[in-house]
């Protein structure tokens, strides 16, 4: 069968011309801000400030990066940040998807009222005054588990889940059931493996979200123990309180004409970002198909 070849009319040629500069105008918008931020955290500090830098360093320099690699602060931070995506991750899967498939299991008589009660906390809350007391009782504070616990069950990713779950078929559990099979191995045994897609769609939310919050280690978090990257990146944002804390006038000139606040504020936000942004292709397949199934029925 020979193809067919659909003729373009001037109309559709300009089209598909205008579409294209304006997705090629998008992409920069998009990208531009990302990318000066890289080329400033690679210029030296005083030479920033006088801006006009747009595509290429002008006096290049790997001192914003060796400072923030030396500081140990920022070392601690990163692990206990790290720490934080992989425990919390971890566990907002483990738990949400079991509570996804208890709300997808119909032989139990309150699947709906559970599904209801997840569904009001999406809307309401107790408040922040009421939260931090709480967690006081429950002497959470100064801890790891501040960070962990309170995010076991999210609402938003156990209904997400279980659409998913609902587009699968009914039969594969029926039929384990009737095998003898019980509900957590249907649960670890098929579901799971059958639910990669959406549970690496999570995966991505959560760790993006325990990576970029800051406001809960400065709330529950006061002795300072426990602070994570994104705390003393708000630190630097601040105002690079670790320049003034240098002893004579003269290494104090010589740091600040090397770093600023606003090359280091560069060199932080890429050392914060970088991990998301290569993080993200591998996942990206299973991210996409998560959402768009998980929400036919959504």
């Amino acid at each position: 069968m020979r193809p067919i070849y659909i003729k373009k009319t001037v109309s559709g040629t300009v089209f598909d011309i205008l579409n294209t500069l304006f997705m090629a105008l998008f992409i920069f918008v998009m990208v531009y801000p990302f990318y000066n931020q890289l080329i400033l955290s690679l210029n030296e500090g005083m030479d920033a400030r006088f801006g006009g830098i747009y595509f290429w360093p002008r006096k290049f320099t790997f001192e914003n990066y060796t400072y923030m690699i030396t500081n140990s602060n920022l070392g601690k931070g990163a692990l206990i940040s790290i720490l934080r995506v992989v425990v919390g991750t971890v566990t907002t899967i483990l738990c949400s998807g079991m509570l996804a498939y208890v709300t997808t299991v119909k032989w139990f008589s309150g699947w709906r009222f559970l599904r209801v009660i997840f569904l009001v906390t999406m809307y309401f809350s107790g408040g922040l005054i009421p939260t931090y007391l709480w967690y006081i009782n429950l002497k959470l504070l100064n801890t790891f588990w501040v960070y962990i616990l309170p995010g076991l069950f999210n609402s938003y990713f156990m209904l997400l889940i279980a659409a998913y779950m609902y587009n699968l078929p009914e039969a594969l559990s029926e039929s384990a059931r009737l095998d003898g099979a019980s509900e957590l191995t249907i649960y670890l045994k098929i579901m799971v493996p059958l639910c990669v897609p959406v549970f690496a769609a999570v995966a991505v939310f959560s760790a993006v979200g325990h990576w970029n919050s800051w406001f809960d280690v400065m709330i529950y978090n006061p002795s300072g123990n426990w602070d994570t990257l994104q705390m003393h990146l708000r630190r630097i944002l601040l105002g690079v309180e670790q320049l003034t804390k240098l002893q004579n006038e003269s290494q104090q000139r010589e740091a600040i004409r090397k770093l600023t606040p606003t090359s280091v504020r560069a060199a932080t936000t890429m050392i914060v970002t970088l991990p998301i942004v290569f993080s993200y292709p591998f996942l990206q397949r299973y991210f996409i198909s998560g959402i768009s199934i998980g929400a036919i029925k959504g």
